[in-house]
C-alpha cells in the first residue's frame, strides 16, 4: 500500500474499536487516550469532528495501534 486513506476522526474510532481498543480519558486539548485491556497498547487520537485527519497523523496513528496498515484498512 502507497498511500494512506483519508479518513475522519469517526471512521478512524470505528476501526480501532474493531482492533479492541477503548476510551481511557480526555487528554490535554482536543486529543483523546485510548487503549487495549488484553495487552495494554495506547493510540493517542486528536478530536476534530467533521474533518480529514492528516495522513502522517493517521500513519501514527496506525503504528500505536500495532496492526500493519492493510490490517487496518480492512478493519
Amino acid at each position: 500500500m502507497s498511500k494512506f486513506p483519508a479518513l475522519t476522526y469517526q471512521e478512524i474510532v470505528k476501526k480501532i474499536r474493531k482492533a479492541g481498543f477503548c476510551f481511557y480519558r480526555q487528554a490535554k486539548g482536543s486529543y483523546e487516550v485510548w487503549v487495549t485491556d488484553n495487552d495494554g497498547r495506547v493510540a493517542i487520537l486528536s478530536k476534530h469532528s467533521g474533518k480529514v485527519i492528516k495522513r502522517k497523523t493517521l500513519k501514527d496513528i496506525i503504528e500505536a495501534t500495532g496492526l500493519s496498515a492493510n490490517e487496518f484498512i480492512k478493519l
